[in-house]
């Protein structure tokens, strides 16, 4: 079975075949895909906390309430959902940050969480608990056998779309609609 290259910032657009899963109609955000495996966020599932309520679980006090107000959490996944990340641009020198690509970082340390209660954080943020891991090969066997679509990052899909149009838009990036979709393979 032939390999894909490396999925690291692009997008996963769920098939309809995972209606039934975690992963119904998510979009995910390849942070790593390696020889160890795949690592990514999903950023169009809300979780019940905004922004302002996770900084207040922190005893942040919110100096500029405006910023973030209504922004959601994110469920990244359902792997380790009491660890927060944060999809941010741009990049910035941040004490756990990993840079991306495009002036992209994902950071998971307290100094950014204290940022975004001051006000001086990035306006262009994901907040995301939990994450979706796959072991070496697995993505590759679940793209090969139609549970998933790719597509490369697109800035504004990340950070612009309305959640709950991320994975309408981002079919749309490959001129597909839902309607069209099959659940079969097109391979042996």
């Amino acid at each position: 079975m032939e390999h894909l290259n490396s999925l690291e910032h692009h997008f996963l657009i769920a098939m309809p075949n995972l209606t039934e899963s975690w992963f119904d109609k998510t979009v995910i955000y390849i942070v790593e895909d390696n020889e160890h495996g795949t690592m990514g966020l999903v950023i169009n599932l809300e979780h019940n906390l905004t922004v302002p309520e996770l900084l207040d679980h922190f005893e942040l006090t919110v100096e500029a309430p405006e910023n973030y107000a209504d922004q959601p959490v994110l469920m990244g996944g359902p792997v380790d959902l009491e660890h927060g990340f944060i999809l941010h641009e741009p990049q910035g020198t941040w004490q756990k940050s990993l840079p991306l690509r495009d002036n992209l970082a994902m950071t998971v340390s307290e100094d950014f969480l204290k940022a975004m209660a001051d006000g001086t954080a990035p306006e262009k943020i994901v907040v995301c608990l939990g994450f979706s891991g796959w072991e070496k090969g697995q993505l590759n066997d679940e793209i090969q056998a139609n549970n998933w679509l790719t597509i490369p990052y697109n800035e504004a899909l990340l950070f612009d779309v309305p959640n709950d149009q991320k994975w309408q838009v981002a079919l749309n990036t490959l001129g597909i609609s839902p309607e069209s979709l099959s659940m079969d393979a097109g391979h042996d």
